[in-house]
């Protein structure tokens, strides 16, 4: 790329700049929400032309997307090094499923790291067993475990980092090196840190996906989904989508666009509240333990500062010799936390977990940390004063042991 290119630009001009090439650059900022499903051909000759390409740029059918889904493709494309193209789903779920049936099929094998998302590890256990594919999962901090996973029929590896609740880092380089081995494609949930925290292509891994529901959306208002990758796994992503019927509509392109220019001060304010309450979170006695791998000291954090360029306001903590009554009692206090799934939104939440039913492989409590406690509250840390938000976490606290 030659210099003054777009890959020479940072990635928070790239976040403004991407995804802004079309005719309606030269008049407005945004591109106009195109609503329609029938695209018109001027004969009968152009419509069979038209049969014959398969890309985003051309009007084909409203299931193909148009120029504000072209438009929104185009920048996460830009942002993601090394991928080819984008596809759009409903859903971050739909991108993951849509991502796998992509790679899979009857009679392979699909390794799953045991700390996944869980509706990942209900698409392996459910949807992807009904068709044929075996599921096995395995201990991302545990190589010897993973490529012993392995057999002639793996043909793709399930990533997630940090890990889903109990945030354990792992080295995606050397997991990804390994599944390329062993011939296996690897695919990775990359919503934590989005593709301006950790460049997943880079890392070696072959589909990056991510939940536009969180940072990208930004305002809890927006489902959405993307999956990024090279030139051959792209076009084997586009066609399975489109045979799966996965489709966008521009309004919600429009709002994943428009929270998408904002999306890298969001996630610097987020981070940087996120690390000062777990510094506090990490000094009080009610507290067992902090799950948060861009703690200094915390497990994981020599790999954050070696893998990543950003984090997010996504971590966990453990509650010291408390029950599940006290955990609700403390959430429950809470006046600036809303209690509800979902996260990377502006405004902060908090939710209970317990992780035992969610694991196959890897011990709760963790090995080594000399502790019998299991109450676990992640937190997802929005725009609110950090101040503000320490004060509510310690009267919630005290609010706790009143019960």
């Amino acid at each position: 790329m030659a210099k003054g290119g777009k890959q020479d630009r940072s990635p928070a001009t790239r976040l403004v700049t991407s995804g802004r090439s079309g005719d309606f650059s030269d008049h407005v900022v945004n591109p106009p929400v195109w609503r329609a499903s029938t695209h018109l051909y001027p004969d009968c000759e152009a419509l069979r032309e038209g049969v014959k390409s398969n890309a985003d740029g051309q009007f084909f059918y409203g299931r193909r997307g148009a120029p504000t889904q072209w438009a929104l493709c185009d920048a996460l494309t830009e942002l993601e090094p090394g991928a080819a193209g984008t596809v759009l789903y409903p859903s971050g779920v739909a991108a993951i499923v849509g991502s796998l049936l992509a790679v899979l099929r009857a009679g392979d094998v699909l390794l799953v790291t045991d700390n996944a998302y869980d509706p990942t590890r209900n698409t392996a256990m459910g949807l992807l067993k009904r068709f044929g594919v075996e599921h096995r999962f395995f201990d991302p901090l545990d190589h010897e475990d993973f490529e012993a996973a392995f057999c002639d029929r793996t043909k793709a590896v399930m990533l997630e980092n940090p890990g889903s609740l109990t945030m354990e880092l792992c080295d995606i380089p050397a997991l990804a090196r390994i599944a390329r081995e062993k011939g296996a494609v690897s695919l990775m949930d990359n919503t934590w840190a989005t593709s301006l925290g950790f460049h997943a292509l880079e890392h070696g891994c072959d589909i990056a996906i991510t939940a536009l529901t969180k940072h990208v959306g930004g305002h809890s208002d927006l489902m959405m989904g993307a999956a990024s990758a090279g030139e051959r796994w792209y076009r084997r992503l586009r066609q399975t989508a489109q045979q799966l019927g996965h489709v966008v509509s521009p309004d919600d392109a429009s709002l994943a666009l428009r929270g998408l220019r904002t999306m890298g001060v969001r996630l610097e304010r987020e981070t940087a509240t996120a690390l000062e309450l777990a510094r506090w979170l990490d000094a009080r006695e009610e507290i067992a333990h902090v799950l948060c791998p861009m703690l200094p000291g915390s497990p994981g954090y020599e790999l954050w500062s070696r893998d990543f360029g950003g984090g997010c306001g996504l971590f966990s903590f453990v509650l010291e010799g408390r029950d599940d009554a006290a955990r609700c009692r403390l959430i429950d206090a809470l006046e600036l936390f809303g209690i509800g799934y979902s996260w990377g939104g502006f405004e902060s939440l908090a939710l209970p977990f317990d992780v035992t039913p969610v694991r196959s492989k890897m011990s709760w409590p963790k090995e080594g940390w000399g502790l019998e406690d299991t109450c676990g509250i992640r937190l997802s840390i929005g725009l609110e004063d950090p101040a503000d938000l320490i004060a509510d976490l310690e009267q919630a606290l005290a609010a706790m042991d009143e019960g």
